[in-house]
């Protein structure tokens, strides 16, 4: 389905199977570029960009844009040649380039074997399934041992609009730092912020990190960076953003107060469960699942039009 969403995959029994075992004291980390790798390979096959991400010791985060239209665009061919990508054929476990050319040119010729891939190639369930399984296979491998690697199927949430996108990303890209393993953003390994930070361009908008960039914000990559570390600061036991300037001016621009935005930010997973969005669009997401309600929705609305408010704050 089109849309943004929060998936979270946990280790089982929530070990730190990439981080350092406090038990046997191994370490584990080489498997977070694992983790980044793949997802950065997958993000140039499937159909959806990676607005954000971060792998940590127990659990990994992708906040990701799903886009279906750019996979109807996509001529049988292409298709054949991503899918194939996604699944080569193997002889003695090395990829048959010889055997691919032949599947792909079977696949590409037969229009009920385009569209169950293409389908699948947009697909948000299919995107985390071969991000998980070969982690777990790879890691199982290492460990001589077999058994669950992750918890089970992964938890969404779905993001219903810019300003729950954008605070679920700074949500994402805090979490080393809340966790006390990074300083700062630039010292936040795995995660999509430092490789933002690496990039970065006065005239970038915000786009996906990785994958179809269909998606974009009104607001630019450095002001965004820019939200982010006033969000870091704004939990600093005075509130006060200090050195960041006070409170960003994308905030009018999404109709959000600092104090709502700070809420917002830190309770993602704590004050919503299924979606996260206006009270109004949650109410109309609860109508499409055919529920009376979502959890979140009988909270205060955070969208204020108190202009002034915002503007005093500056």
């Amino acid at each position: 389905m089109a849309g943004d969403y929060h998936c979270i995959s946990r280790c089982v029994r929530q070990a730190f199977l990439c981080g350092k075992d406090r038990f046997s004291e191994r370490s584990f980390d080489h498997r977070k570029q694992w983790i980044e790798d793949r997802l950065y390979e997958l993000a140039q096959i499937f159909a959806i960009g990676v607005h954000a991400y971060a792998v940590m010791s127990n659990h990994v985060h992708v906040v990701a844009h799903v886009a279906p239209a750019v996979a109807i665009s996509w001529s049988p061919e292409e298709v054949a040649r991503r899918w194939l990508a996604l699944c080569p054929v193997r002889r003695d476990n090395r990829v048959d380039e010889v055997a691919c050319a032949l599947r792909a040119a079977q696949i590409a010729s037969n229009a009920d074997l385009v569209a169950r891939y293409r389908e699948r190639l947009c697909s948000l369930p299919w995107f985390m399934r071969c991000l998980n399984e070969p982690i777990a296979r790879r890691a199982n491998r290492e460990d001589a041992c077999r058994g669950r690697f992750w918890e089970g199927r992964y938890y969404c949430q779905a993001l219903l609009d810019d300003a729950a996108v954008l605070a679920c990303m700074a949500y994402v890209d805090l979490n080393p730092i809340r966790a006390g393993i990074a300083e700062n953003l630039a010292s936040s390994r795995h995660t999509s912020i430092r490789r933002r930070l690496q990039q970065i361009d006065s005239a970038d908008v915000l786009r996906p990190v990785a994958g179809v960039a269909d998606r974009t914000f009104s607001l630019s990559a450095q002001e965004y960076v820019r939200l982010v570390e006033w969000t870091r600061h704004s939990r600093s036991p005075d509130r006060s953003g200090a050195g960041t300037g006070g409170p960003p001016k994308v905030l009018r621009v999404i109709q959000v107060t600092p104090d709502a935005w700070c809420a917002e930010v830190f309770t993602i997973q704590s004050r919503y469960w299924r979606a996260v969005g206006s009270l109004r669009a949650l109410e109309e997401k609860a109508r499409e699942l055919g529920q009376r309600w979502l959890k979140g929705g009988g909270h205060r609305p955070r969208r204020l039009c108190e202009s002034a408010r915002i503007c005093s704050s500056e």
